[in-house]
């Protein structure tokens, strides 16, 4: 056995687990490092305490001059919390989050220091915006760029064995008022969308005034959990976060045993020290669960309002890589980190509150009685049939190219699943009159005296779409485990937002016109539904007949990230974002520059490390193998018989020989930074390599198998 994998599995055998005991009362732990509206009624005066409230609750302006009270009275917070720093944090467009950490102290005059924290340290701070993507936006020597307060999103305090630190969820924008960063248009497409909810709101007689609608938003993360021996030891795992080689072990998922199957003891210790860490951040992590490959899991939160939950998310992530590396292991949230088995996504079930305080998409158990709920369901048909190009690229990733459309992954086509009784109403509406009735779900009798009758849905689930409802939400498949959900959010509320604009103008051109209101909204669903039904579709999204149905119907089918990226200069998708005040058409551009480079740097980093690999680690290590082959049949000469040695030499010499052109011509795509060519490069490297791997004997080959990395974190 090499040295260093023999180092990796014995360090994997003395790795300890150590269970931690949660014995607090959990309600009062939720949210404890969170600087909530509860907190602030404790500690701010009446006045600021209402003013905030109503910023936060009812999404009105901030009053500046409450900054300075509910600055001090968060440094006192965070200081009793053992802070000594404090934080902007925010969601530069690198796809992570960002964060530059002041102290609280300042001089007093006197040679000594006071702790000191202003309304103007917490509403505005500048970080440098020349280091970070711009697409255009920023130059180098222009460096001016500002954080701001969001006080939507609660400040939380970060706790690490080596500091703590109060954090405060900003925004960021250029000197000249350019977006920066993921939560910016988010925000702005949620205003949008609940411009034109409490829109449609006034048609069903519903009280807008001093009122808003929102989105809330439940990210299901997946991710995997190998050991950090066995990380450490993978070059390509640490530089690029997927695993470039590896071959396929005899056992993978192919038992089905994972998914859902008793949690180890050390994984539920991190599962564990993960809720427990969370619930004091106030997020609401509710369900955990084994995924379906080996060392894959998931994580799913209660639904909150959608900043937050993006918001929430980011932390989540953040969290979890440092709990695994605490407990000696390795968290991957890469889209795709091992080849030929599931990869892991971001679920993300969104829906709409709307001024009412009411989920405007819970059918009820009359949906075709419903007004709103079908009214806001044909408008998310109109709007995802209209823009499912601009959708595709909210989810455009050089990782999640790899999962979408091979194993447990929606295909790039985006279409919607509705389910039988939802099917059902939306052909009655198209027949015209109305809907009249609604098919129920009934019960399901197991045919056991003792055991309950259970409830049956009006519909199956489709674990295949990309965009399902899945009741009183829909499930947006295509987000990828490690990507900021803002972008695919950001994308859904405009286009949304746009569909119930249009609806909104024509009710209106109909009211000026004396129309009757309702024989108005059935003749708009019915048009909405005769033009945008092809994009309905609850079949098995996997079929490979599905993709030539697809095509038939017109619908895009963007495999690729640069393929996709290009919709977003398509004039329709500018005109949509820019209607609404997402983004400016600078701040378009700029992201088209950021997320094509961000495409090339990936494919060229990857590739370069797959080189290296190859020419530094699994050639050498096959070259000695052939040597030792060929010593081998040369010594045992006529003594013995060597005709399958000999052949076995022959095929690990020409495996070699292959391996070697395979990275001459990688490299070569490498120097003229050729995306395509790298990509195809490392493909047929990865090949010839792997089959090595299941030649050369696992003392000689100097990585971690995929058998060890999946089935030895436990």
């Amino acid at each position: 056995m090499s040295q260093a994998r023999e180092e990796v599995l014995q360090a994997c055998s003395e790795e300890s687990c150590c269970n931690g005991s949660f014995t607090e009362h959990l309600p009062d732990h939720f949210g404890e490092n969170v600087f909530s509206l509860k907190v602030m009624k404790e500690v701010l005066s009446p006045k600021a305490y209402v003013s905030i409230e109503k910023t936060i609750i009812e999404g009105g302006k901030l009053d500046a001059s409450i900054a300075d009270e509910v600055a001090e009275a968060m440094k006192k917070w965070a200081l009793s919390k053992g802070a000594t720093h404090y934080t902007h944090w925010f969601q530069p467009l690198t796809g992570v989050t960002a964060e530059k950490h002041d102290s609280f102290i300042d001089w007093d005059n006197k040679g000594g220091i006071v702790l000191n924290f202003t309304g103007k340290n917490l509403i505005q701070g500048e970080p440098d915006a020349s280091s970070f993507p711009s697409g255009g936006l920023r130059s180098t020597f222009e460096a001016r760029g500002y954080t701001g307060w969001d006080p939507s999103s609660p400040a939380f305090i970060k706790e690490g064995p080596e500091a703590t630190t109060l954090c405060i969820p900003t925004f960021y924008i250029g000197y000249h008022g350019e977006a920066l960063d993921k939560k910016t248009p988010l925000l702005r497409s949620m205003s949008a969308l609940s411009k034109q909810i409490c829109r449609l709101a006034n048609f069903f007689g519903i009280d807008t005034k001093g009122k808003r609608a929102y989105c809330t938003l439940g990210p299901e993360q997946e991710y995997f959990l190998i050991d950090k021996a066995h990380f450490q030891a993978r070059l390509d795992l640490v530089e690029t976060g997927r695993t470039l080689f590896g071959s396929k072990p005899a056992k993978h998922q192919q038992q089905e045993d994972h998914y859902f199957g008793a949690i180890k003891p050390r994984i539920m210790g991190f599962m564990e020290d993960l809720d427990r860490t969370l619930w004091g951040l106030g997020i609401p992590s509710k369900t955990r669960h084994n995924e379906v490959a080996p060392a894959q899991y998931e994580m799913a939160p209660i639904y909150e309002e959608l900043n937050m939950g993006v918001d929430h998310n980011m932390i989540v992530m953040e969290v979890m890589r440092q709990i695994a590396d605490k407990r000696g292991l390795a968290c991957l949230l890469h889209e795709k980190p091992f080849a030929g088995i599931n990869g892991s996504g971001k679920h993300n079930n969104w829906s709409v509150v709307g001024p009412d305080g009411k989920n405007w998409l819970y059918p009820g158990k009359t949906p075709h009685e419903n007004a709103k709920f079908l009214t806001l369901l044909c408008a998310i048909i109109k709007a995802v049939d209209s823009y499912a190009d601009l959708l595709r690229v909210g989810v455009a990733s050089a990782g999640n190219d790899h999962r979408l459309g091979a194993n447990e992954a929606p295909p790039a086509i985006v279409s919607i699943f509705l389910g039988d009784q939802l099917t059902d109403i939306i052909e009655q509406i198209e027949k015209g009159g109305g809907p009249k009735s609604s098919k129920e779900g009934g019960t399901i009798h197991v045919g056991v005296d003792s055991l309950p009758t259970l409830a049956k849905d009006t519909t199956d689930r489709n674990r295949t779409s990309p965009f399902a409802f899945t009741g009183a939400k829909f499930e947006f498949r295509a987000v990828g485990s490690g990507q900021n959900p803002s972008a695919a959010n950001m994308i859904l509320n405009t286009i949304v937002a746009e569909a119930v604009s249009d609806i909104c103008d024509q009710l209106e051109a109909d009211k000026k016109a004396g129309k009757d209101f309702n024989a108005s909204l059935q003749k708009i669903l019915q048009e909405i539904i005769k033009k945008h039904k092809r994009v309905i579709y609850n079949g098995d999204n996997y079929a490979p007949q599905w993709q030539i149905e697809a095509k038939k119907r017109g619908l895009p089918n963007l495999k690729t990230t640069p393929e996709a990226l290009e919709a977003i200069k398509a004039k329709k998708n500018i005109q949509v974002l820019v209607k609404h005040g997402v983004l400016s058409e600078v701040e378009i551009a700029s992201r088209f520059e950021i997320n094509a480079h961000a495409y090339t740097t990936v494919q060229v980093l990857e590739g370069d490390c797959a080189a290296t690999i190859a020419r530094t680690m699994l050639i050498p290590a096959s070259i000695e193998y052939q040597k030792q082959l060929a010593d081998t049949i040369k010594s045992v000469g006529s003594v013995g018989k060597t005709t399958g040695q000999k052949k076995l030499l022959k095929e690990v010499s020409a495996l070699i020989e292959l391996s070697l052109s395979n990275v001459d011509a990688l490299e070569a795509a490498l120097a003229k930074h050729d995306a395509a060519k790298i990509v195809s490069g490392m493909a047929k490297l990865r090949v010839s390599i792997d089959e090595l791997e299941g030649l050369v004997p696992a003392n000689l080959w100097p990585l971690p198998s995929y058998a060890e990395m999946l089935l030895m974190n436990t």
